[in-house]
């Protein structure tokens, strides 16, 4: 009986141990831009421009495994200014966009709800490297863009903030 334990316990141990190496990178909660830093410089983020107002966000969990599948959940992403205050305002829908060093891997679109819920699975395009250094996250709109024909990723309104490492 000691011996089946101590196997099952093993086991357990190294597909835990498994799970846990899979992730490529998570984020555990999120934070709305401000267009404009006190400085009156405009606040863009790896060569993304922010958008024309402030937003905010009140949840967000994003997990990218190795694989470059990613699956992000945000909720209350909305204007905080303006007359589309508290609302998602236009925006219909979003991508998320990881930054690795200065590359980029973009999400498949998915729709945002009035009140700023969205929930986006799928893999990044480009498959992102084996090792992610220096990774931010963007959730960034996803229209057709002035003078465009087809829809891509654009302005971004919320950021992700790193996962520690061993909470999972």
């Amino acid at each position: 009986m000691k011996t089946s334990l101590m196997a099952g316990a093993i086991a357990l141990a190294f597909s835990a141990a498994a799970f846990a190496d899979e992730s490529l990178v998570r984020f555990d909660s999120g934070f709305g831009v401000h267009p404009v830093a006190n400085t009156g410089v405009v606040n863009t983020v790896r060569g993304v421009p922010p958008g024309g107002r402030p937003w905010h966000i009140d949840k967000l969990k994003v997990r990218i495994r190795q694989d470059g599948s990613i699956t992000a959940h945000g909720e209350g992403l909305v204007l905080a200014g303006g007359d589309s205050a508290g609302t998602r305002g236009p925006i219909r829908q979003v991508v998320a966009t990881l930054f690795c060093d200065a590359a980029g891997f973009d999400s498949p679109a998915a729709d945002i709800s009035l009140g700023g819920d969205f929930d986006i699975r799928g893999m990044l395009t480009p498959t992102p490297p084996a090792t992610c250094n220096n990774p931010a996250l963007l959730i960034r709109n996803f229209a057709v863009p002035a003078g465009g024909t087809a829809p891509a990723p654009g302005a971004w309104f919320a950021g992700g903030t790193i996962a520690d490492e061993g909470n999972d």
